[in-house]
């Protein structure tokens, strides 16, 4: 996407239900998290950092930032990660996030493999 359609997207996130915090280092901005709050859950859509200055422990403050100053404590924080994006896998797991669901998907114009028929299918106790 080119930077005014980003601008876009963002501004539409930000009017709608999302919400954005800012982390700077001595005055440039270096990360930010945007996130929805519903009664339940944090969804957590994005957590960005800028390439210069990742791997340095910022994004792991922030998600801390975030834990203890300005999410409740009491909801349930989510985020999605592709399986396919392993750094990103290890550093969520690493603040405490857990495994919860796996989606799958075939897409179109894909065969996803050979499909099983009902008479496939690996029969399970009396049935």
């Amino acid at each position: 996407m080119s930077i005014p359609q980003l601008r876009e997207r963002m501004k539409g996130w930000l009017e709608g239900e999302y919400k954005a915090v800012a982390f700077s280092i001595d005055a440039d901005p270096t990360a930010y998290a945007l996130y929805r709050e519903g009664t339940e859950e944090i969804y957590l859509r994005q957590l960005f950092v800028k390439r210069g200055r990742r791997r340095q422990g910022i994004g792991r403050e922030a998600v801390r930032i975030l834990r203890r100053e300005i999410w409740p404590s009491d909801k349930r924080l989510t985020v999605e990660v592709l399986t396919a994006n392993e750094p990103a896998v290890v550093f969520w797991r690493s603040v405490g996030y857990a495994d919860y669901c796996l989606t799958l998907e075939i897409m179109p114009g894909e065969t996803g493999g050979q499909a099983r028929t009902p008479d496939a299918l690996p029969r399970v106790g009396n049935a």
